[in-house]
């Protein structure tokens, strides 16, 4: 009787002692106010930027703005040619960058075995994600645009974006491969599959909303980066004569019309071109998240 009784108690001092039944702190409440806080803070500061950049920005907004160029003889202010450009230089940048980046986050994950290469390497690219823009804007202006003879140019300035985005698609690439479960790998090459043949057709399309991920944010570090671009493609708005000639002219993206119309004091076009970026980047997030939930869905419907 004595024992029965015993057990019960035990377990609801238990229960008064666990985290469950225990009485809050008062730190515990108020990190968890900080935390919350910090959340809502956030939020508001993002609507707050987006708000002020849409009520300046949206109405300068109208067909003309969005299909024409500067032009004194026409009287006219539109950024085609600039969106135009920076369709160039993302589209450019990517075709450079994703193979080269894909390829080497591959050989780090599935062929390099560790020691001090791997760690030299990897040490390398993150470096290379640390270094200030406009640093990669002088190398590129430098032995691109005048080593190379590209002179200001699309071409020069995808060259070099491409190398300020190599470290996050490779990053982001090894990572991806690396949540592939390894009974993935050792199953294909248990039934016979050549190895190459087993990241082909097994680990890339498990790693692939991973991949098309970091793809998307490089896309994003593309459309909105200025000063690398500054010193290597230029500032030039003419819409292009032909599909090829235009990737040796200079060619300013709309973040460098944004900072030329701030430098001669513009601020009505400035706060529009905000607006056209800010769609933009919202859009390629939106993409970024469809895609991963497509991607993953798929994976788990497999």
């Amino acid at each position: 009787m004595t024992n029965d009784m015993a057990i019960p108690i035990r377990r609801n001092t238990l229960v008064e002692k666990s985290i469950f039944g225990g009485k809050k702190r008062f730190s515990d409440l108020f990190l968890t106010f900080l935390i919350y806080f910090s959340a809502f803070l956030s939020i508001f500061i993002l609507i707050g930027i987006m708000g002020y950049v849409f009520m300046r920005g949206i109405p300068q907004i109208n067909l003309e703005f969005l299909t024409t160029v500067p032009s004194t003889i026409r009287g006219t202010f539109g950024i085609l040619g600039n969106i135009v450009n920076t369709l160039y230089i993302v589209v450019i940048t990517l075709l450079i960058a994703t193979p080269l980046g894909v390829g080497a986050a591959i050989y780090l994950n599935e062929y390099a075995k560790g020691g001090k290469i791997v760690r030299v390497i990897e040490f390398t690219t993150e470096t290379l994600s640390g270094i200030p823009s406009i640093i990669y804007g002088l190398f590129g202006y430098v032995f691109f645009g005048a080593t190379l003879g590209f002179g200001y140019s699309i071409l020069t300035g995808a060259l070099t974006l491409s190398i300020m985005v190599l470290p996050l698609i490779t990053r982001t690439t090894q990572e991806a491969l690396k949540t592939v479960p390894e009974a993935y790998r050792s199953g294909a090459l248990g039934i016979g599959a050549t190895k190459w043949y087993m990241i082909r057709t097994i680990l890339l399309p498990s790693a692939m909303p991973g991949i098309v991920t970091g793809i998307i944010l490089g896309i994003g570090r593309i459309v909105g980066e200025s000063a690398a671009l500054l010193f290597t493609a230029g500032s030039g708005y003419i819409l292009p004569r032909n599909l090829f000639s235009k990737v040796f002219e200079s060619g300013g993206t709309l973040t460098i019309q944004l900072y030329l119309c701030m430098q001669k004091a513009k601020y009505k076009e400035a706060f529009g071109i905000a607006v056209v970026l800010l769609v933009i980047v919202l859009a390629i997030n939106g993409l970024a998240k469809f895609l991963s939930h497509k991607f993953n869905t798929e994976a788990k419907e497999s």
